[in-house]
């Protein structure tokens, strides 16, 4: 039996695309919403979490498993920390499948990130 679970795609122009905040020319931050997209940008914000994200983002068949993605040059304890930081920020979810943990951009967080950082007058 495989507990492995398929997630929807969502349209990245729907509402429920949008766990983050609206463009940042639309109205100013709340502050449940600055919080949560600094979460997010200070994750990005370390030079190997960047990479680690882009490798999950950009690995065949949109996922990575903890073995493909370990070589950004620091140890495999500190990719974990890393990952782990990723998955507290809701940049990734994972999955573990035996001994291996794969890893998944969380399916909403690109268009969110993309519309937060987009001019609200040049989407219209």
């Amino acid at each position: 039996m495989s507990n492995t679970k398929v997630l929807p795609l969502l349209e990245p122009d729907g509402e429920s695309a949008a766990p983050c905040c609206p463009p940042l020319t639309e109205r100013p931050l709340d502050a449940a919403e600055a919080e949560t997209a600094a979460r997010m940008f200070k994750a990005l914000g370390d030079p190997v979490r960047l990479r680690l994200f882009s490798a999950v983002a950009s690995h065949e068949g949109g996922e990575a498993c903890v073995c493909d993605i370990s070589d950004v040059g620091v140890s495999q304890p500190t990719v974990s920390h890393h990952l782990k930081k990723l998955k507290e920020a809701g940049l990734l979810t994972s999955e573990r499948r035996g001994t291996w943990v794969y890893y998944r951009v969380e399916p909403t967080v690109l268009a969110a990130m993309g519309r937060l950082l987009v001019n609200a007058s040049a989407a219209a």
